[in-house]
């Protein structure tokens, strides 16, 4: 699919652009030629890649809580987008034990806010909504989910994620629903992914910026869950992900005004062992030492998705597996860190090589 055919001076509206994931979106849906609007809170840092690729010079940028309703509402309606992916969110499960309520709010009522200000919006829209592979009632064995599976989480993160995959489904069949188009206009969709990796990312508590951190000052990296097994993903690929399903929702809204999973293939599976032994290997030195903590919050040790469902219907399919997910993801922090180019050179440069590739 020729994604800037679709894209090209369409109006995008962009919750969660200054993060980690939404800095790598905006700066792909630039280089198609998409008209971009952002709403979101100030990037965390000053090491943030929002900053680091000068993404004000892609969209404009709203700093706003995605709490307030009316604000929300109101700069919506005035951009009159063509199209909404909502990223929003509070997005760490350690976090999420600290501030639960924060969660909830942030990551469900959040949602409900976006999709209500689809409500008023007098024209046709695509909305992709964002949410997690950790939806599912996880029974931790070797299953890989399907969309159509229960919804559950155990912690406040995974829990308020899968409260906002239902009330996506509220107001799809309330509101937006896909029998009713020719009147609404709206096509809702909602992806399922997670546990990305990428250059750019700073955040505290995830593997790749504490791998980073501590090889770049010579410290040992530290191994919370060594045996942990996640699907790990290049950023890269649910992004193109959700533009694919975009641009489906774009030609066919009814049809694909679905959930859908996005994550790498069941056999392509690494635990957080392996994962820090390749990135060290990419680096090309440093070392480890695996921590054995007690009274640690509960964290998943086994989660599998079902990408049938979007390799049919969508023919979207990873493109690098995870051990090149990790080495794509060290070499742009190197390059980086070295000064070999700009965060947006190399980020554009992955991007462009991505998009290029089989």
């Amino acid at each position: 699919m020729d994604l800037q055919t679709i894209y090209k001076d369409k109006k995008v509206f962009v919750t969660g652009h200054t993060g980690f994931k939404g800095s790598w979106l905006i700066t792909w849906l630039h280089s198609l030629g998409a008209i971009i609007k952002g709403y979101s809170l100030a990037p965390e840092g000053e090491n943030s890649l929002y900053y680091a690729i000068k993404g004000d010079d892609f969209c404009e940028s709203v700093i706003h809580d995605i709490r307030n309703k009316e604000r929300l509402n109101e700069e919506i309606r005035s951009f009159q987008p063509d199209f909404v992916f909502h990223l929003a969110a509070q997005p760490l499960v350690r976090l999420s034990y600290d501030i639960p309520t924060e969660t909830f709010d942030i990551n469900s009522q959040g949602t409900a806010y976006v999709l209500d200000a689809l409500r008023f919006l007098e024209k046709p829209c695509v909305a992709v909504m964002i949410t997690t592979d950790k939806v599912y009632l996880n029974l931790e064995i070797n299953y890989p989910y399907k969309e159509d599976d229960k919804l559950g989480g155990y912690d406040p993160y995974s829990a308020s994620k899968a409260s906002a995959e239902i009330v996506i489904d509220s107001y799809r069949n309330s509101f937006f629903n896909p029998s009713e188009y020719d009147r609404h206009k709206k096509s809702v969709s909602s992806a399922r992914a997670g546990n990305v990796i990428g250059g750019g990312d700073w955040a505290k508590d995830r593997i790749i910026p504490d791998i980073i951190r501590a090889l770049s000052t010579g410290e040992p990296v530290s191994v919370r869950n060594p045996a942990s097994v996640r699907p790990w993903q290049h950023v890269m690929e649910p992004l193109h992900g959700y533009l694919v399903l975009g641009a489906h929702q774009w030609q066919e809204p009814v049809k694909y005004a679905q959930a859908y999973n996005l994550g790498p293939h069941t056999e392509d599976l690494l635990t957080v062992g392996d994962l820090v032994k390749k990135a060290i290997d990419v680096w090309g030195e440093g070392s480890s030492n695996h921590q054995v903590l007690a009274n640690q919050p509960h964290e998943a040790g086994l989660l599998q998705l079902d990408i049938s469902k979007a390799l049919s219907s969508l023919q979207w399919s990873p493109k690098l597996n995870a051990a090149k997910a990790i080495e794509t993801t060290i070499i742009w922090y190197k390059d980086f860190l070295n000064k070999e180019d700009s965060a947006l050179e190399i980020t554009l440069k992955s991007i462009l090589k991505f998009s290029k590739s089989e």
